[in-house]
């Protein structure tokens, strides 16, 4: 195998497919990137033959085909270090020859043969979703993912496309993140996607308004963005039926701009979060919202003025997690629905109501 390549292009390349590769994997193959040159383009892959999987191309001066297995992060390093050049790289018996300008390096490598193979997808359905919809929904739905392997379909994001709405969902038992997604398809569907890829598919997707390439099989899923490829393994189960708890009736509704309750929560949250249950509690009397923590270094208290319907209310919750949705709304101005100080808060935007935040409330002493 011998290609001519920009080190530019190759470094930015390397990046992506790293988000694939496992350093810690039992089989040393999987710590490395398959190499494979045909046709003129250089096709990257790297997997943890787990979860995820990536494969990336990108034009090169092709000189003889062929494919080779190199440690991802020694590869990478070079690479990034090499000046901005053509880079030529040629193997020979497995040993890697690097050269770019007045560098050279060899580095051993491993049969391409040997690298496993990337999902197979026979029957799919396919949707397209814009990129910038698409990054903006993983953000404000994989923070709300469960941790708790014991609980292992509430780990990833549930996608489910029903009457022209694509739905992710993700909630962990404290709080939940619903955002919607009109979609012109007949088609649909349900799969649950680990947080650990949405997250490194996340990271890969860089501004702009091109479609995504959505296919969908029995146990993977594949997302093609421009010369990049993004595979997962999906998620085994059935999903939580969390339409059952965004209830519709409510006691009290309180709207408050956005940015201010933000940056009052967070000022709260100062104190709060130096005890181990990060408790704020609101006080909703009239038009007024108090804020108040309680801790043993002091305390905090904030008012903020808001529009209220319903009745007056005293509830307390963990500031980490109802900053969590807030922040994530795209609305100036955010509508949050209680029932009493025992039930869920639900919060929507005024101006997009395109994205659901639930939150529970923490039981006070009082409350028993």
């Amino acid at each position: 195998m011998k290609f001519i390549i920009n080190q530019s292009k190759l470094s930015n390349h390397i990046s992506i497919v790293q988000k694939a590769v496992s350093s810690r994997s039992t089989l040393k193959i999987l710590e490395g990137i398959l190499l494979t040159v045909k046709d003129n383009k250089l096709k990257l892959t790297g997997t943890d033959s787990e979860v995820i999987s990536i494969e990336t191309f990108l034009d090169c001066q092709a000189i003889e085909e062929g494919s080779i297995v190199i440690n991802s992060r020694i590869f990478g390093d070079v690479i990034r270090k090499l000046p901005n050049s053509d880079v030529h790289i040629e193997v020979n018996n497995n040993m890697v020859n690097i050269k770019c300008e007045n560098s050279e390096f060899n580095i051993i490598g491993n049969d391409g043969n040997e690298y496993p193979q990337i999902p197979i997808f026979v029957e799919q359905k396919s949707i397209n979703i814009p990129k910038d919809l698409l990054k903006n929904s993983i953000r404000q739905t994989s923070f709300a993912v469960s941790l708790d392997v014991n609980r292992k379909v509430l780990t990833g994001i549930y996608f489910e496309l029903k009457k022209n709405i694509l739905s992710m969902v993700a909630l962990d038992g404290y709080r939940l993140s619903r955002k919607k997604i009109p979609m012109n398809t007949d088609l649909e569907f349900e799969a649950i996607i680990p947080g650990k890829a949405m997250n490194e598919l996340y990271k890969i997707l860089d501004d702009g308004d091109e479609d995504i390439v959505v296919n969908i099989a029995e146990s993977n899923i594949s997302f093609e963005t421009g010369s990049t490829i993004f595979y997962s393994q999906l998620i085994d189960g059935q999903y939580f039926s969390y339409e059952d708890i965004l209830r519709s009736n409510h006691e009290t509704t309180v709207i408050a701009n956005r940015r201010e309750l933000q940056n009052s929560i967070e000022r709260a949250s100062l104190l709060a979060k130096e005890e181990k249950a990060n408790l704020i509690k609101f006080s909703i009397e009239d038009s007024k919202l108090t804020i108040n923590s309680n801790t043993e270094i002091g305390n905090v208290h904030e008012e903020l003025m808001t529009e209220k319907t319903g009745s007056d209310l005293s509830i307390a919750f963990n500031s980490k997690y109802i900053l969590d949705g807030i922040k994530n709304m795209d609305s100036d101005s955010i509508k949050l629905h209680f029932l009493d100080n025992l039930n869920p808060c639900i919060i929507e935007g005024v101006e997009i109501d395109n994205y659901t935040y639930l939150v529970l409330p923490v039981r006070l002493a009082a409350d028993e």
